[in-house]
């Protein structure tokens, strides 16, 4: 009977953690900051990737950027410029990530676990069930975009937005998402930083072989 109640009670509870979190599965929040001069009275216009060297290097890794960046920019009103045509500005995309530590990550936090445990010298011995997290590797991924006027080459606007996972690595899903809060106020500024909160596109369908 005890070990029933004990049992019944943290597994319910957990239940319902895990019902919540699926609610927001489909939302990321970014830190987003914004910088740059766009004039007022100019339309977002066609537009070009440009790579630096590296990026040129690297090129397999920079279509996939280049590529969750373009629904971002299709939604803030810009076109892929046409073969062989002039864009009106260039635009520039990077990515780091950098490994940070869970605020719980500390010696002094007591993990929990499965097992026989005695709560006080005067109470019997029993069986319990208690939370264990091991969730101490922290990922940040941080999205840059820049654009330049192309006849000039004058930034006219910066955006970067923030996120932070469990996950080393990213789906197309979630970088595109980055972008999207990245671009969500354009051309507008904001409070730099500010929290955005967006829709995570769908993962597209395998191809039926």
């Amino acid at each position: 009977m005890n070990l029933l109640r004990t049992l019944t009670l943290p597994l319910a509870l957990a239940g319902s953690l895990l019902m919540a979190g699926c609610a927001g599965m489909n939302t990321l929040t970014a830190d987003v900051s914004s910088f740059g001069e766009w004039p007022a009275e100019r339309k977002a216009g066609t537009y070009a990737f440009e790579r630096l060297p590296s990026q040129q290097a690297r090129a397999a890794e920079t279509e996939l950027l280049e590529a969750a960046a373009r629904p971002a920019l299709a939604k803030a009103g810009f076109v892929a410029v046409a073969q062989g045509q002039t864009p009106d500005v260039l635009v520039q995309v990077g990515t780091r990530v950098g490994r940070t530590e869970a605020p719980w990550a500390d010696p002094f936090w007591w993990r929990g676990g499965f097992g026989y445990w005695r709560p006080n010298p005067w109470v019997g011995p029993r069986w319990g069930l208690s939370a264990q997290f091991d969730m101490n590797a922290r990922f940040e991924r941080e999205l840059a975009l820049l654009l330049r006027d192309r006849a000039s080459g004058k930034p006219l606007f910066e955006a970067r937005a923030s996120h932070e996972s469990a996950s080393l690595s990213a789906s197309t899903s979630t970088l595109t998402a980055m972008f999207d809060a990245a671009l969500a106020d354009f051309p507008k500024l904001g409070l730099n930083p500010r929290r955005v909160t967006v829709t995570i596109p769908a993962q597209p369908a395998p191809p039926a072989r």
